[in-house]
Order: structure tokens, then sequence, then C-alpha cells
């Protein structure tokens, strides 16, 4: 049997002819500085290999994955990779759904709700009746009566449908299921003192303007009226405003012309009609350029309030609680509902728990176990982080019974308090010891002690990385001279002299009376002048506190959100703030185009003597513009292919191999390369062609200072983390010195972060405090908590029962702090160094 996975030879991006063994049916750990190659290792080697030999055994054409650069893999078992994205993006995708625990809580409220007779108002009670197949017939339940035992009136029995905001029979009639109504904000669409050339409606622009104008002249013509572009809305007739406002197909319209039928060319759909229809198939954006535009009002629903379900479904109750309360709970919460369930029900009711108190608490207790507790039922999938959403799928792995798997995990630690990693590592170890191999690249100093493998690639980043540089138990890695994991464990065991924290300039921004969401704190005073820390176990009401009350609180002036006041904003002349959200999904903007090194690249290029000599202007070097650009993929270096049911997927253009330009804009070169080999570059190795040039050279050393490096220049936006975007951001920010007082908010900055670059990052932000600054991070990095020189702790708990200060002072004071978890971990860390 082979108990190992053997790569000999792979040469994947960075990754230096590496050759090495992965024992299989055990909790591996790949670590290494950010950019090391462990990434390219585990995901574009090893995942790819696996997925590409699957598919060749299936007889399915593996054409479409290619094989990576690797002489063999021996030994692969069939893989599922867990990484950080979500994928679904449906307003009507809950916690609830995506995990089936909603499923068995309608089942509950189905077969063993108390319901109110309408007529009456007395209390029905539930039957009691037994179940052939339970749940999986029930979703099929046909139209049925029962009469109330108290009045005779007949009423629909209600089944699993009916506790389904997804479903017509439990759907909210008004606001179909989603708990929240839009409503078309005309006025924002329209300005009656414009024509339609001028911009009278917002909606259309540009080119789309042009050709909605040619239709509506075009209608006009045919319907016998004159439609001018020129003419001010408020000038128009009534059937030119309907056509305007409502289209040609409409019956107010048609109402203007009833025997004539639109003809091809005339058309028009209305801009009313044109905007529900966008925002429609837009639903499960939250960006959309129509609600940015404020062109819709959002509002609770007046009927539902929110909770997207029929009031008669509403007024069920099963030991004593409505099924909008249950999806209110916590997941913590609900798992102890269901264990107090039997001894609240009358034993005749008791048979029908079974199958659902075999299941249920099982799946809850997986999600509790993966730091996941806090949750409810009705959070929308769409509002959770890349890492909720890797340990929520990784909770529901856990209870699929598979062995013999290959799991790849992506940091699955992300966004994790120390406290919440300890019950995720006995996940892990579960999953391993069903007989699975787990493989997880990860930087957590704790799940590399619990592995029973790690392997440590280095010794740096980009090119100065893909080789390994450790291997075994992490005493194994102290003892290797080349690991860059094992020096930092070893620098850490070594004595150091007691820190010094900042007290700070003596000024003080005050938070009164927070109350928003779990938040519940009566006063709160930030030191400035300081490096803060907000601590705290997952969804204690750290972002709330630091981004929905304080940031919006200062960028809100005098109208105070989510407290009652905020003293001390007048110390402060900046507020930057650096969260996890995505940079934008424009394949056109990478590392370049955002930091604005590009340009200064066209710049540089153009004003070449070979540039100068065949007339090329800085335009010819983007690949944004026609000219110097190669146009079968529009400068892009690669092609999109449709996979059908696939993701689609990029090839590299086969007219300009991937270099995105033009042979003629290719031959100018600088100290001989041209302006494709930069963009191929990395940062750091851009560094010593480009030292000359003093405003590029100090953006790369601002990347580099932030851990970013490996990027490469033409590397697509789109393909960064949470973690990589923020200190994207925060480089571009830090080159442009500030002259006030400026408080900076981060979150989660470590995230993604290997120890020895978090100790980098400390540098930085130390930088940033010793100019006069103040930085607050919202953080579960033990590494940057205990350099703090204050530490707000919130907590105890997440959800409903968190929101409250628990600790407030220097690392060593909320070490003293019994109720504190963060305390507690801090105690072990400033005690043992590490």
């Amino acid at each position: 049997m082979n108990e190992s996975i053997v790569i000999k030879g792979a040469r994947e991006n960075n990754l230096k002819n590496v050759s090495l063994s992965i024992p299989k049916y055990k909790l591996v750990v790949l670590t290494g500085p950010s950019g090391s190659g462990k990434s390219t290792l585990a995901m574009d080697t090893l995942q790819r290999e696996c997925q590409r030999q699957y598919m060749d055994s299936m007889r399915m054409s593996s054409d479409t994955i290619g094989k990576p650069k690797v002489d063999s893999i021996q030994g692969l078992s069939p893989s599922i990779s867990v990484g950080q994205h979500v994928t679904n993006r449906n307003p009507r995708s809950t916690v609830g759904t995506v995990t089936d625990i909603y499923t068995f809580v309608r089942f509950i409220y189905s077969r063993l709700g108390e319901r109110t007779c309408p007529y009456c108002q007395e209390n029905i009670q539930p039957t009691y009746e037994p179940a052939s197949a339970l749940i999986d017939d029930d979703e099929e339940f046909e139209f049925q009566t029962i009469g109330c035992p108290h009045c005779g009136a007949e009423l629909e029995q209600l089944g699993m449908s009916h506790f389904s905001f997804n479903k017509p029979e439990g759907a909210c009639e008004s606001c179909s299921g989603l708990g929240h109504v839009a409503t078309i904000n005309e006025d924002a669409v329209f300005n009656h003192e414009l024509s339609l050339k001028e911009g009278g409606v917002a909606s259309l622009n540009g080119v789309h303007r042009d050709i909605q104008i040619r239709i509506l002249v075009a209608a006009g013509k045919h319907f016998g009226f004159e439609f001018d572009p020129d003419q001010p809305l408020k000038d128009y007739g009534q059937a030119q405003r309907d056509l305007l406002y409502y289209g040609v197909e409409s019956e107010v319209f048609k109402s203007h012309y009833p025997d004539i039928k639109p003809i091809s060319g005339t058309k028009f759909e209305g801009v009313i009609p044109g905007l529900w229809r966008r925002y429609k198939e837009k639903e499960g954006e939250s960006l959309t350029q129509e609600k940015d535009g404020g062109f819709f009002r959002e509002q609770l629903c007046p009927e539902c309030l929110g909770t997207r379900l029929k009031n008669e479904v509403r007024l069920v109750q099963v030991a004593g609680a409505s099924i909008i309360e249950v999806c209110d709970w916590s997941l913590r919460e609900v798992y102890q509902w269901t264990q107090n369930l039997e001894s609240m029900l009358p034993p005749e009711g008791l048979h029908l728990l079974r199958p659902i108190l075999d299941d249920m608490p099982e799946r809850l207790k997986r999600i509790i176990d993966v730091g996941l507790g806090y949750l409810s039922m009705n959070r929308q999938t769409v509002t959770l982080s890349g890492g909720e959403a890797q340990r929520l799928r990784l909770a529901s792995l856990l209870g699929s019974g598979l062995t013999g798997v290959l799991y790849i995990l992506d940091e699955p630690t992300t966004g994790l308090h120390p406290r919440d990693t300890v019950g995720l590592i006995r996940v892990l170890q579960e999953l391993r010891d069903l007989g699975n191999t787990v493989l997880v690249i990860e930087h957590d100093i704790e799940m590399m002690r619990a592995a029973d493998h790690v392997i440590d690639m280095g010794p740096g980043a980009g090119v100065n990385g893909g080789t390994v540089v450790g291997e075994g138990s992490l005493e194994d890695l102290m003892g290797s001279e080349l690991s860059i994991t094992g020096a930092y464990l070893r620098e850490e065991n070594m004595s150091v002299p007691a820190r010094i924290r900042r007290k700070g300039n003596g000024q003080f921004i005050t938070i009164h009376e927070a109350h928003i969401r779990n938040v519940n704190i009566h006063t709160l005073s930030i030191p400035l002048g300081c490096l803060v820390s907000v601590t705290g176990v997952s969804g204690s009401g750290k972002s709330t506190l630091v981004f929905d009350v304080l940031a919006k609180g200062i960028s809100h002036g005098q109208e105070q959100l989510g407290c009652k006041e905020i003293t001390g904003l007048d110390q402060v002349g900046n507020i930057v703030i650096f969260d996890q959200s995505p940079m934008g999904r424009i394949q056109r903007s990478n590392v370049a185009t955002y930091t604005d090194v590009f340009t200064h690249l066209r710049q540089l290029f153009a004003g070449l003597p070979e540039a100068k000599k065949r007339k090329l202007t800085a335009k010819y070097f983007s690949f944004n513009t026609p000219g110097g650009r190669c146009e079968t993929c529009q400068g892009l270096g690669v092609l999109s292919v449709d996979m059908n049911f696939m993701p689609d997927l990029e090839v590299k253009c086969h007219d300009c191999r991937g270099r995105r330009f033009t042979d003629e804009v290719l031959q100018v070169k600088f100290q001989g390369y041209s302006i494709s080999d930069l963009l191929n570059m990395s940062v750091q190795e851009s560094f010593d062609v480009l030292k000359s040039e003093s405003k590029i050279a100090g953006i790369i050393e601002m990347l580099c200072e932030v851990g970013l490096g490996y990027l490469q220049w033409g590397q697509s936006v789109k393909t960064l983390s949470g973690g990589e975007g923020q200190r994207i951001r925060l480089a571009k920010e830090l080159s442009k010195p500030s002259k006030n007082h400026t408080l900076y908010l981060l979150d989660e900055p470590t995230t993604g972060l290997h120890p020895s670059d978090i100790k980098q990052l400390h540098i930085l932000l130390n930088k940033l405090v010793d100019s006069g600054n103040t930085v607050m991070v919202v953080e579960h990095s033990l590494e940057l908590i205990r350099e703090s020189d204050w530490v707000i702790d919130i907590g105890p708990e997440g959800g409903a029962a968190g929101g409250n200060l628990v600790a407030v002072g220097t690392p060593e004071d909320v070490a003293q702090v019994s109720a504190s978890y963060t305390g507690k971990f801090l105690r072990r860390i400033l005690a043992e160094g590490l």
C-alpha cells in the first residue's frame, strides 16, 4: 500500500525542481513566507494533477486542465480543495439553507408546531401522526386540510414547504421571501429640466444612451409623433413620457395607440422596466450601479419586517419559540435548544424527533467546533468572509463520511481567535482519523504544533523561494539552518528584554454608550499615539465597534451611528480605513496599474531613444488602449475559453504568446527588458532593474516592506486575497506621507502572513505610530497583539453572548484578566516568548 505522495521535479511558477514525499493519512502543514511557493505546490501542482488524473481515469477530456510542470507524482488520491472564495452570491442563500440545518428546523415545525386558529384565536396542538419517509417525502407535501378542534373552521395543513421562504407556500407575498422591498427613486433617475442628450435620464449614458435615443426617435416616427432628444423632459407630451418611462410593450403606452403594433427597431424597453430587469438580474450583487447610483430605495418589508415568511407561519411555535426566533439565535443557542427539545415535548411526539436528533446536533456541533457558533441561520452567505465560508464548507465535508481523500485547505485559521483554532484543529484531526490526508497551507504556530508533519518552503519569496528548506516536526525545523520558520522559532525561544509600551500623546478618543448589533459598551477610551489592538473571539463585535461605530462616527461628523457620542475626534486630522473588501473584479486592473507604477513605466519607456525613433508615445505602452497592444487578446495576454458547465478557462494568447503588446513595442527595451518582461517580473525582482527610477523604487521598497515583494506587476488584483489587498492599499497610502495626525484602522492586517512577515509588518506599523499617528487593528494574531501598546478585548463569546468590554490595558494587564480568552493565550505567549 502506498503510504506517501511522492512528487518529483516540480517546476511550476517559482518552484525549483522540488522533490519531496508527503505522508498520507496524516495532518500535514505546508508553511513558509508569503510567496515562497506553498500555494503553487499544493494548488497549482498537486491539486491540478489530481484533477487531471481523475478526469483521465473517468475517460473525460483532461485537455482543459493543463499538466503542471512536474516530472511525476505518485500515490495520488481523489482531492478536494477548500479555498476562501465565497461563490454563492444568491441573496436567498443563508447559513441555514447551505448547511441543511434549516431543513431540519422546518421539519420540526411542520410536525411538532403549535399553531393559532385565525378565526377563533385558540391554539391548535400538533397531531403527532407517525411519519413514513419523513423529510424527503415531506418536501412533496400535497394540499391537505385540517379542522380546528375549537371552532370547526377548515384550515390548510402546514407542511415543510410552508416554512420555507424560497417556496410560494411560505414566502411573504409582499417581498417574495426576500425580506426587503425595493422601489425606484424616480427623482434620482429623471431630471425634468434636462433633455435626453443632456443627461435627463441618469441610467442612460454613453454609447448605450445614443443607441436608445435612435430607437426612441424611430418609435416616435412609427407611432406618428415626434420624439425630440433635445427637448427637456418637462415639455414631453403624455405619449412621449409614457414611451420613455414604460416602453412600447407597456399597457399604459398601448392605450394611446391600440391599433398600431411595434416593429423591429422601435421596441424601446422603457427606462423603468429596464431598471427592474437589471435589478433582478443582479439581485445577489450588493454593489450594482443601480444601487450605487441611488436609483433604488431598499427597505425592510412592511408586511413580514424582514422575516421573509407569511404571518400564519410566523405564529407557529415549538417549545415556546417561533421559527423566526430560532433563526435569529446563534447556532450555539440552536444547539442548546435541540438538546432540550426532548424534555420539552410530550412523550407521544418524541418518535418524530428521532431522525432529527440523530443528525442535526452533530452538524451543529461540527460548525461550532470550527469556530462559527456565533452565526445565525438567517445570516446571508453573501455576507460571510472568505475564512467563514471555508470553515462552513469544512464542517459539511466532515459529515460526508468520505475516506481516502486528499483535502487541501488554504489558511483555514484566517479570522479565527486562538481559542477557536483549537476547535478547528480538532475537526481537521477528525477528518484525518477517518482515513484521509489533510494538507493545510498555514502560518499559525498552533496548527504547526498539532501537525503530524510540517513542510517549510522558502527561504524567501518569489525567485528567492521555491525550495523545501525544512521537513518534519517543529523541533526538526528549528534545527534547519535554512528554515525561516525554524529561525523564527529559535529567536522566539530566546529571552527578550522587557517590552516598553508607549503611553500615547495624552489625548483620547472616547466612545460613549455604544449599542449596535451585539455591542453593548458604556464607555471606551482609546489612547492616541499608540498601536492599539482590538481583540476577541470570532463574532464578538470587534469589527462592529471599530468600523461601524468609530469609523462611521468619524465620517458622519455630528451624526453618530450606533452610539450616543464620540468625543476627542478634534484630535484626529485624517482617518484611513483598510478593510478586507475585495479590490475589484476588473481583469485589467493589476498590481502595476493599481499602485500607479504602470504610469511611470509607460513614461519611462516612451522617453527612451528607441521609442522616440519609432514615434511611440506613452499610449503605445498601455495594454488598455489600442495602438501598441495585441488586439487579439486586447492586451490581456490571455484568451477566455467558455467551458460550458465548468469555470471558464484562460489560455495564453496565440498571437502575442502572452506578451500583451505588438512586436514593435516589444523592441523598445530598458536595460535589456521590454515592458512585457517587467510586467512578468515580481516586485522584488524588478528592484535591481528600476532602482534608478526614484518614484518607482520608493513604491517597490514599500511593497516589499508590507511583505508583497513576491507579487508580479502584471498580476490581476482579482487574484489577490483580502489580506494582500489590504496591504497593497497600505503600501499605496504610506507612499503619500501625511502631515496631520492620522488614525489608521486595519482589519486583520496579518491575514496570510508568516510570523516572520508579521514581524516586518509590526516594524512598519511602528513607523506610523512613531511619526505621530495612531494605528488601531482588529486582530487575532498573538504575535502582533503581544507587541501592541494597548489592547481592547471584546466578548466574552460571539453573537448575543459577546459585545461587552472584557478587558482593556497593556497586553500584560489583559493577560491578568481571568474572564478574557485573549488574556489566557497572552499569558502563555508573554511567559514563553511563543
